[in-house]
Parts: C-alpha cells; sequence; structure tokens
C-alpha cells in the first residue's frame, strides 16, 4: 500500500474554502516557516480511499477473538458510546462555572461512589489518564504518607517477579529502589522470601491479584499483614479486576491505595493511542494526599473547592479523560450491582473452559483451575522441534484472530497467556480453540514451514531486531 506522499499529484486539491469576506490578517514574518511544510496533494475522494483501506488493515475486538492476555480486551458495548455523545457531555468546557456543570459532577460522583463500593475505597480521584499513570499516582500517595510522617528512611518498594512491568518503572520514578521477590512452586508470592524482603527502609508493596499468571493469591491477607507490621502500605494494582469485580474486594484483602483500569474492567476503549482513563482509590487515612482532595475541603463564594494543602497537587489538568469515564458509568449502570458479579464469574468460566481444551496439546505454566487469564509455555517444543511462542502467535494470524501475548510473564519461557473475557461467547471460545490446536498441529509437522508464518497477512515476519534497533518511521522526500 502506498503512502500518502506517494500517491500525491502536483496541483490536486480536496479543500473548498469560500473567498474571505473579511481582511486578510497576515502574521509576521519572524514567526513564519523559511519554506512551506512538504505535505501530499490528494484529492478528497483519495485521502477517503487510503484512510478507509487503513481501517480494513487494523484488527480489533469488532473484528473477531482478541485474547491479549493481560489487557482484558473485552467488547465495548455501543450504549456507553451513545451515553458519551450527549451534548450535555460533549459540549462542556472544563472553565465553566460548577453550577452550569452539575450533570457532569454528577457523573464523577455516582461512580466514584460505585467505585468505591465495588473495591473497598473510602475515596477516589477520576484524573490520572491512563493505567500507569494511576500507578504513578498511587505511589506518590504512599510516598507523600511515608514524608507526612518524617518516615524518610523507607526508600524501597517491594515488588513480585511476576508483575506487569510498568510496577518497577513506577516505584523507580517516585525514587524508590525496586525489590523484587521471587515467586513459590504455587507461582503465587513467597512468603519466606517476602518476610526476609521487608523491613525499617520498607515503603510499601506493589501487587496484581489474580496475578499475571492468573493465579488469585490464597496468602493475599497474610501477604498485606506483613508489610502492614513492617510499616509499609500495600497498593493494588486494578489491572486483574476483572474477574473478582463484585466478589472480593482490594480493601477487604489489606490495600491501602489501588488504581483501576477503567478500559480493562469497565468496557471503555482500549489502547490504539487514544484516550485512557484510571481511577485511583485510597483508605481514608490517605484521602487529604489526593490531586484534587475535594472531599472535605470548604466552597467559596463562587461554588468552588480550595485544593487541600497537603495534596500530592495535580497530576493532570482538570477532571481527567471525562468522556471515557462516561462511557464506564454507562457500563456500572447497565450491569448493576448483580451484573457487575455475574460478568466476573463469567470471565473465569470461559478462561477455564478455553484452558481445559487448550491443554490437549498445550502445556500450561500452572495446572489447575485459573481465573480470568492462563500462561502456556513453548518451552519443551522449542528444545526438542524449534517452535517458539513467535511461530505460534504468528500462525494464529492466518486463522484470522488475534494471537495472545507471547513472552510475559517473564518468569515462564516461551510464554503464551491468553483472556479470553467474558464478552465471548463458548461457540467463538470453542472456534478459537480449534485455530490454537490446528495451528499446533501445523507447527509439529513441519516446524520450517512454521517459521515463515504468517502467510496470508498484508505484511509477513519482519526484522523484529533491526525494527526495534534501527526503526525506519518516516517518509523522506
Amino acid at each position: 500500500m502506498k503512502l500518502l506522499f506517494e500517491k500525491s499529484v502536483p496541483g490536486t486539491s480536496g479543500q473548498y474554502i469560500a473567498p474571505m469576506d473579511v481582511p486578510e490578517y497576515r502574521l509576521d514574518a519572524s514567526v513564519l516557516r523559511e519554506s512551506a511544510p512538504v505535505l501530499p496533494e490528494l484529492s478528497e475522494n483519495d485521502l477517503s480511499r487510503h484512510y478507509t483501506q487503513l481501517e480494513k488493515r487494523a484488527f480489533g475486538v469488532n473484528d473477531g477473538f482478541y485474547p491479549l492476555g493481560s489487557c482484558t480486551m473485552k467488547y465495548n458495548p455501543k450504549v456507553n458510546e451513545q451515553a458519551a455523545s450527549l451534548e450535555g457531555f460533549t459540549d462542556v468546557h472544563p472553565l465553566q462555572p460548577d453550577s452550569t456543570v452539575k450533570g457532569c459532577q454528577e457523573v464523577i460522583d455516582q461512580i466514584s461512589k460505585a467505585l468505591m463500593e465495588i473495591t473497598g475505597m473510602d475515596a477516589m480521584t477520576l484524573t490520572p489518564a491512563a493505567g500507569a499513570h494511576g500507578e504513578f499516582t498511587g505511589i506518590m500517595l504512599i510516598r507523600k504518607y511515608h514524608e507526612m510522617r518524617g518516615d524518610t528512611a523507607r526508600t524501597k518498594v517491594i515488588v513480585p517477579d511476576s508483575s506487569h512491568g510498568t510496577n518497577p518503572a513506577t516505584g523507580t520514578m517516585n525514587g524508590f529502589t525496586v525489590v523484587s521477590v521471587p515467586s513459590g512452586e504455587d507461582g503465587c508470592v513467597d512468603l519466606k522470601a517476602l518476610r526476609a524482603a521487608v523491613g525499617p527502609d520498607t515503603a510499601g508493596l506493589m501487587l496484581t491479584n489474580p496475578n499475571t499468571l492468573g493465579l488469585f493469591d490464597k496468602n493475599i491477607r497474610e501477604i498485606t499483614k506483613i508489610i502492614h507490621e513492617a510499616g509499609g502500605l500495600c497498593y493494588y494494582d486494578g489491572a486483574n479486576l476483572n474477574p473478582v469485580m463484585g466478589i472480593s474486594r482490594p480493601g477487604d484483602m489489606g490495600f491501602d491505595c489501588i488504581h483501576l483500569n477503567l478500559h480493562k474492567t469497565f468496557s471503555t476503549p482500549h489502547g490504539g493511542g487514544g484516550p485512557g482513563a484510571a481511577a485511583v482509590g485510597c483508605r481514608a487515612f490517605l484521602r487529604n494526599y489526593l490531586p484534587e482532595a475535594f472531599s472535605d475541603a470548604e466552597e467559596d463564594a463562587e461554588g468552588k473547592k480550595a485544593g487541600c494543602p497537603e495534596s500530592i497537587g495535580k497530576v493532570r489538568g482538570f477532571h481527567g479523560n471525562f468522556l471515557v469515564v462516561v462511557r464506564a458509568l454507562a457500563y456500572i449502570l447497565s450491569l448493576g450491582k448483580d451484573g457487575i458479579r455475574d460478568s466476573a464469574i463469567q470471565a473465569v468460566m470461559n478462561a477455564n473452559y478455553f484452558k481445559v481444551l487448550l491443554a490437549k496439546k498445550y502445556t500450561m505454566a500452572e495446572p489447575g483451575l485459573c481465573m480470568h487469564e492462563f500462561v502456556m509455555t513453548m518451552e519443551r517444543e522449542k528444545k526438542e522441534n524449534g517452535i517458539t511462542a513467535l511461530d505460534i502467535a504468528k500462525g494464529l494470524l492466518d486463522e484470522g484472530i488475534h494471537p495472545p501475548t507471547i513472552y510475559f510473564p517473564l518468569i515462564v519461557h516461551e510464554a503464551l497467556m491468553a483472556e479470553p473475557t467474558e464478552t465471548e461467547s463458548r461457540e467463538t471460545i470453542e472456534d478459537a480453540a480449534e485455530k490454537f490446536l490446528r495451528v499446533y498441529d501445523r507447527a509439529m509437522k513441519d516446524p520450517e514451514a512454521a517459521h515463515e508464518w504468517p502467510e496470508t497477512t498484508v505484511i509477513g515476519r519482519p526484522d523484529e531486531v533491526m525494527a526495534a534497533r534501527k526503526p525506519h518511521l518516516r517518509w523522506e522526500p
């Protein structure tokens, strides 16, 4: 497919602008470019066709099965989009007087109360722009807590070796030293190693539960107790809340603050470079450190609330990506309390059904029941036949479905991590399982051919090392 620049024809234009009926204003030459930018010259028809062709090349949950592990690529109901398209939400401006945006404030209040009930937290902010940003905000709360108590010796954050990669990055960016603790034979946190890691320098723990292996840690209350007895706080990475929402709450597990990925658990758009959203919740003793800390603030004569002096300060302008929050509230209200719980149960059931079907050929990293996702390993096949997780992933592209996450978590060699989510039907899961098994058989039968997959996609298998080290990202005229 040619680039727009390659399709460009000098003198062609898709612009139809009426002659000016006001005096022309020219900018001062000091602020103008020395030469005009090099832009493609195309008709409106050609431009429209170009982006339509690009759209057809994209693959998303509206196109087919998308079992991307640890990301909860669930279907986004269209009613969410309709709610977010209402003029009362799309036409507001963040600098309007509070008295004119009562409906928007009601959205924020409603979803905050719902999320506090779901998570067992006492306060909530919707300001953070995305999941990793929510993590950063949550650890800022922990850092602020220790600073306010003058406990500056707490310089370390503990992170399990099965954590999401953003966890150690978040701890480091907040100025902490990150200490990794290993998993035990059961795939969960090794309690002996955890006890050995904590001490007077422990600021807190970052933990996802269920973890990246799709396992709910049976020792979760003991884990948070160990951290609290050492004087640290517990942070819950809510990336995997989808299989437990409405069933178990991070607050009841002993966590002090959390972040939630609204795109993972509450069905707002995910990925693609568009706006994300994260909700950060905390227990009452951390409330005044939140970015807004409006909860207990007094209103002035104009009806505005002053921020709390103990707040960590702004982490983003205004109230975050508000329309994403509207979508999440529409999802929560449409499901209701019982629906939220049923959704989690369905996510777990789908994952276990998919796991049982694939276990006919694939080796599971952890046997037995899982939660929302599970991890397979191609380590034996690589040693015996040279077949890698990458080969399987590329072969699945030829089957018309998106491959699962590969090579994560790092503690599993040649990992394939799948998460079917609750929005997929039994028929879809069975069809996908057949394709996974068919790709496996084809790879075992002809390993050399498997190294050349995919065969039917627009782009075959690029040199990924060169693409990472020497990417060619721009067109050179």
